[in-house]
């Protein structure tokens, strides 16, 4: 059986999808977001090798916890779609065990290239949900913010809307970054295209992870800021879900 890198593992999850989640957290990103609270997770060499059969195995004693809540299995990361192959051989076992499958990504690896998209196609047939983090609409400001253009992360959302994979928006707000009105606005815009949301989350700035950055070594960029008001946070909510204020 395939070998995963992997960073930590949840096994009473909450917020990573419907019911109590088992939170597989794998080990490598793409993107360098100033807000990261697991930059740990960034280096893809790092991390512990496990395979998809000591996954099952530990899985497997969750089980009656999580199928009493309608929960399941969220692999998050990192980026768990760097590792696709290993990801789909996960997902075809615990589909035999009729495990609820999650995947939260920020889609900073999607590209249309017949290989990845082979891929891909087989894990979503056995995806039931996909957590899909957009951290800015504009293209300028999201690289600013997390290191890359956002284009190819805007597709991959076009792409699941093609596909008809059940999605939940995410959406991290940090003063001076991605709390702005107008940015909010054309984000609403954007999901307002798509037919596959089911849900959009507002995700509040925090400095948990500060911490991470100082053990690393890492100069943490966003310094000084602190973590959005209550009524910023539902100003956010209001706009993204396209709620009248009368």
């Amino acid at each position: 059986m395939k070998e995963g890198r992997i960073h930590s593992i949840e096994t009473c999850g909450t917020v990573d999808g419907p019911g109590l989640r088992y939170v597989i957290f794998t080990q490598g990103c793409l993107l360098r977001c100033q807000f990261c609270h697991n930059p740990d997770t960034w280096n893809m060499g790092a991390g512990k090798k496990m395979s998809v059969q000591e996954l099952v195995k530990d899985i497997k004693g969750y089980l009656p916890f999580f199928q009493s809540t309608n929960g399941g299995v969220t692999v998050s990361g990192g980026e768990p779609l760097l590792q696709v192959e290993f990801l789909l051989e996960l997902f075809t076992e615990l589909k035999k065990l009729g495990v609820h499958t999650t995947i939260d990504t920020s889609a900073g690896c999607f590209n249309r290239s017949p290989h990845f998209i082979k891929n891909l196609d087989k894990v979503l047939e056995l995806t039931d949900l996909v957590l899909l983090d957009l951290k800015h609409i504009n293209a300028a400001a999201h690289k600013e913010l997390t290191g890359l253009s956002n284009e190819h992360i805007l597709d991959m959302a076009r792409y699941l809307d093609e596909k008809k994979v059940p999605v939940w928006v995410r959406h991290v707000l940090v003063p001076g970054g991605s709390d702005n009105d107008a940015h909010l606005q054309q984000l609403s815009n954007f999901i307002a295209t798509l037919n596959n949301v089911e849900k959009i989350e507002v995700l509040p700035y925090h400095k948990l992870g500060v911490y991470k950055w100082e053990n690393l070594g890492l100069d943490y960029p966003l310094e000084g800021v602190e973590p959005p008001t209550e009524e910023r946070v539902k100003n956010a909510e209001d706009i993204l879900n396209r709620v009248k204020v009368i």
